[in-house]
């Protein structure tokens, strides 16, 4: 722990990261005097998507798409990070969580869903191997032996389905194939952290392949719980994840089958009470990151498996394709929620630490059991004319339970409330898609869906002692005194007198896109599309009642230009874009109520630019740059939301006291973000390389709430990389020292606001040394 003061330390982490920025132009132009004229030109290499469901140089697709792969994906996914660490490395993408490495949630172009309730939903699609991936908790699958990351900005209603209408992030795990091959990497480094992957794959028969690839994280609790309670130390975890995969290659027949699952025991998120300066958004004086004092229980179990069958008939001028997925995911997460130990009460002359806190809060969410069925069946034409088309059928279904639990801190931890729901939803849909050449330079696209989606939930159990009084103080009753509460009491409470909901919708959903070659190197495109996302449910509680939000629907427009230059040593990827969401489903968070309830805003738009580049500098010198700016606003003179009790709100108030949040922007959504990565290699001996890849990246300011405060408005990030390594037997053999966050930024990057001013943390520095060998 430095001994400097936080702001100093700060200032010093911003000077060594203009540094590397500065430092950069001067190395290019000292390689470039180094360059000889018999050195052959380096150039970029054309880069496939299946961003339309077939295969596709990105350059020729008429959407806003980035990618990650390769050596760029090695260095961000060095440490043993989870999926968060793609957060700003493509334009317009944020990745955060409020349970830890259990539950990211998504926002393209500042449009996601910060609700942390087990059966939520959310607005960016995650797609697996082709298999949806509905539920929070499956968003979370550890990234090892991926092919390419696909992130596809805006609307994907037709070829992806309901709750797309942000976009999808799309992963692809590296295929079989007949030819021996595999690798296997370990890293060490901060914290006792450890980090194996391994695959390998090859030909069985003549017609068959296999893949085995796993996966072994961990690290030691590196936060000091300096209170006696059950737990010595927090952040530490323990995960593990296997994929087995096997292609059959027959005449005109491929059959793909996977099976996967995924095992992890950690600390869940780590709220710290009090740790905001009041009337700003500074971390305290004297802020010790590596200590708390909490007195409550911490810790996350996960265990998730699926299971899949990718199946493809080639009929010559037709390809028939049917895949089947499988998905289910068991998990409990309880952790402290007021972030310390002991409440303010003058009465009991109890005193809390660290600060004030007005009551103990410990709860848990859990999915005990759950299952998705996910099935589709599409043809496609591949007839070599101008026209082509494909269509197809999809049907999604979902059955699970969530159980929520309260415990009381003060008193060894005893149960005190229970909750336990069943959700249920099922989903078809009818879809099609047509492209026409319709002349050399010009072609023309369309995608059509029509989606019938329910859902039903049903409180299934529920009981609160004691300290809930059973909602009454939320109707306004200061009459209603401490007791247990029951499944009649809510049902009593509730205005309709049914605490379970049963909404169907039906959603037409389409797309129109074109792409100008205006030469062989670059192309206009320009789309319209819309996307919707199904109604959701959340149950009553002994903070709310049962609230359900209307479907939303979203329309986008974008323009932009793809371009190859200077003789394909560069690449550029540029859009314009606005877009339009009615009925956006929002989540009002906590509160000096603490409630979670959904509520429709009757409008929000968004607009903004993305720009991706990458150049050979230098026949060494690899730069990458994305950039995006993303102004969100919601639209609703009517619209309030409850709000903290300690922090500065700056919102207008209505008659009640609520923030009117019109003219906010979305949460979690920052209006720039920016990502630059740097490789140079030098040869050494035959076959060897020294080489160094930094990347940085930055966000600007975020709310992580509906309303505005001064408190939780999360200040700008910027975090870097630096991997320093030498390669032998070309490429075989690699041998890297790495940092990740290696300014060590420490920055609140989420909030929990009914209580006190608790925040947590963005991820300690972390170094390593890490050693790949591939075969």
């Amino acid at each position: 722990m430095s001994s400097k003061p936080l702001h100093a330390r700060q200032l010093s982490r911003h000077a060594l990261a203009v540094a590397i920025a500065l430092l950069l132009p001067a190395h290019a132009a000292l390689a470039q005097e180094a360059a000889t004229p018999a050195e052959k030109a380096a150039t970029l290499d054309a880069v496939q998507v299946t961003a339309q469901r077939k295969v596709e140089n990105i350059q020729d697709v008429p959407v806003s798409v980035s990618t990650v792969s390769g050596e760029k994906l090695d260095a961000l996914a060095s440490g043993g990070t989870d999926v968060r660490f793609l957060s700003g490395r493509v334009p317009s993408l944020n990745i955060e969580s409020s349970f830890g490495r259990a539950f990211p949630r998504f926002y393209i172009r500042g449009y996601g869903n910060t609700d942390f309730r087990l059966n939520t939903s959310q607005p960016v699609s995650l797609v697996y191997d082709d298999v949806v991936q509905e539920n929070p908790i499956l968003k979370g699958f550890p990234v090892f032996d991926v092919d390419q990351v696909e992130v596809l900005r805006g609307p994907q209603g037709s070829l992806f389905g309901r709750n797309s209408p942000a976009g999808v992030v799309k992963f692809g795990s590296v295929r079989p194939s007949q030819d021996l091959g595999g690798y296997g990497k370990v890293g060490y480094g901060s914290d006792d952290m450890w980090n194996f992957e391994g695959a390998i794959g090859g030909g069985l028969t003549e017609n068959w392949s296999a893949r085995a690839s796993v996966l072994f994280q961990r690290r030691d609790n590196w936060v000091e719980n300096t209170y006696p309670g059950p737990n010595d130390g927090f952040e530490g975890y323990d995960e593990s994840a296997a994929r087995l995969q096997a292609l059959y290659e027959g005449d005109g027949f491929e059959a793909l089958f996977n099976v996967h699952g995924r095992h992890l025991n950690s600390t869940a998120r780590l709220f710290r009470a009090n740790i905001i300066k009041p009337g700003t958004n500074d971390l305290v004086d004297g802020f010790d990151e590596d200590k708390v004092a909490l007195d409550g229980l911490n810790y996350t179990d996960l265990d998730s498996q699926g299971a899949s069958a990718r199946l493809t008939w080639d009929l010559g001028s037709y390809k028939l394709h049917s895949i089947t997925g499988y998905e289910s995911v068991e998990t409990y997460s309880r952790g402290d929620i007021d972030g310390g130990n002991g409440f303010d009460n003058a009465f009991l002359g109890t005193v809390g630490e660290p600060g004030f806190i007005p009551f103990a809060s410990e709860t848990a969410d859990g999915i005990p059991e759950h299952s998705q069925w996910t099935q589709e069946f599409r043809i496609e034409s591949n007839t070599g004319t101008a026209f082509d088309w494909q269509a197809g059928l999809f049907y999604f279904s979902e059955d699970y339970d969530v159980e929520s639990f309260s415990y009381d801190s003060t008193n060894g931890g005893i149960e005190d409330g229970y909750e336990r729901v069943n959700q249920t939803n099922d989903s078809w849909a009818v879809f099609g898609a047509a492209t026409w050449q319709a002349t050399d330079a010009l072609e023309l696209r369309a995608g059509m869906r029509y989606t019938v989606d329910k859902k039903e939930l049903d409180v299934e159990e529920y009981y609160a002692n004691g300290y809930a009084p059973c909602i009454g103080p939320i109707l306004g009753d200061p009459t209603t005194g401490p007791k247990r509460c029951t499944m009649a009491d809510l049902i009593a409470l509730e205005p309709d007198g049914d605490l379970s909901a049963s909404p169907e919708d039906k959603k037409f959903s389409w797309d129109l896109s074109g792409t100008y070659a205006l030469n062989d190197d670059v192309n206009l495109y320009a789309r319209v599309a819309t996307g919707y996302r199904g109604s959701s449910i959340q149950a009553a509680s002994a903070f709310n009642f049962k609230s359900v939000a209307e479907p939303e629907t979203s329309t986008s427009y974008e323009i932009g230009i793809k371009a190859d230059f200077w003789d394909k040593r560069a690449r550029v990827n540029a859009g314009v874009f606005y877009y339009e969401v009615k009925d956006q489903q929002l989540t009002a968070v906590g509160g000096s109520s603490n409630a979670n309830v959904l509520i429709n805003a009757e409008k929000s738009v968004g607009q903004g630019f993305e720009l991706d580049f990458q150049a050979y500098l230098t026949d060494s010198l690899l730069v990458t740059l994305g950039s995006s700016y993303n102004d969100t606003e919601i639209k609703d003179d009517d619209l309030s939301v409850s709000v903290c009790a300690q922090c500065t709100v700056t919102d207008p108030r209505d008659a009640s006291g609520k923030a009117l949040i019109d003219g906010n922007p979305l949460p979690q959504a920052p209006e720039w973000t920016h990502n630059v990565t740097a490789r140079w290699g030098t040869p050494m001996g035959e076959g060897g390389e020294f080489y160094v890849f930094t990347d940085w990246a930055y966000r600007s300011e975020v709310n992580f709430f509906l309303y505005e405060s001064k408190e939780f408005t999360g200040q700008s990030l910027v975090e870097g990389g630096l991997r320093v390594g030498y390669s032998w037997n070309y490429g075989k053999y690699d041998l890297a020292v790495f940092g990740r966050n290696i300014t060590d930024e420490v920055k609140v990057v989420g909030g929990i606001d009914f209580n006190n001013l608790t925040g947590f943390i963005n991820e300690p520095r972390t170094v390593g040394v890490e050693f790949k060998a591939s075969f």
